[in-house]
């Protein structure tokens, strides 16, 4: 009889493999992960230039801007609940935009519309181009990785943050083209309703989304004067 028995040991390449596979989807998890909250940490990191003083540290944020599922923010009237739109009275109800730099030409504006997926949105209750007073426009932005360009409204906004001192936005209403050029970017808490201020010095317009792209968590307002010719 003999003394000592042998057990086959289980072959080692299996095992090098399966431990190969889940480092490589740990890897592939790792990533998606940066890949999504890379483009809002460098946001918050980088631009803090244009931060207002009186936007909230991000510890006192409602928890509600993240919740994109809570509120449809499609739907312009949620923008600002506590000041609602305005029906206007005015020769068309809608107008184009155009900003060459960031690629976006002859964008809809629809007056006094409900619905940001399918054009832009003049706050009803705002001055009209070439008034006096302030044109707020409000667009909506999406995460950079599903940016579609700028002929999809989901997402037409989602470069505004990249737009500079000097740059130009043309309006065309009613026929008459508008020259505005842009003098001031700040970055402001959702429910601050200083976009919606009104002064009667000069012709404006006030460009409005949330940022970061792609969150609810602040809103940029692009600030415009009209050229005069």
């Amino acid at each position: 009889m003999a003394l000592y028995r042998f057990i086959k040991s289980a072959p080692k390449k299996a095992r090098q493999k399966s431990t190969v596979v889940s480092y490589f989807l740990m890897g592939i998890g790792v990533f998606l992960i940066v890949w999504t909250v890379w483009p809002i940490l460098s946001f918050l990191l980088i631009d803090q230039s244009m931060l207002a003083k009186t936007v909230s540290p991000l510890a006192d944020i409602n928890p509600v801007v993240f919740a994109a599922g809570s509120i449809d923010f499609t739907n312009a009237n949620a923008w600002f609940p506590t000041k609602p739109q305005k029906k206007i009275v005015s020769p068309v109800n809608s107008y184009s935009l155009s900003i060459p730099t960031l690629g976006i030409l002859n964008a809809t504006v629809v007056i006094s519309g409900d619905d940001l997926s399918k054009s832009l949105i003049h706050y009803g209750g705002t001055s009209l181009p070439g008034e006096y007073g302030n044109a707020v426009i409000f667009g909506h932005s999406t995460l950079p990785q599903f940016f579609k360009g700028t002929k999809e409204y989901k997402s037409i906004f989602s470069t505004l943050p990249l737009i500079k001192i000097g740059d130009d936005v043309t309006i065309t209403f009613d026929g008459i083209s508008y020259t505005y050029r842009v003098f001031d970017k700040v970055v402001v808490d959702p429910n601050d309703l200083s976009p919606l201020e009104q002064h009667f010095d000069d012709s404006y317009i006030t460009l409005v989304t949330c940022v970061p792209p792609g969150t609810y968590l602040y809103r940029l307002n692009v600030k415009a004067r009209l050229v005069q010719i």
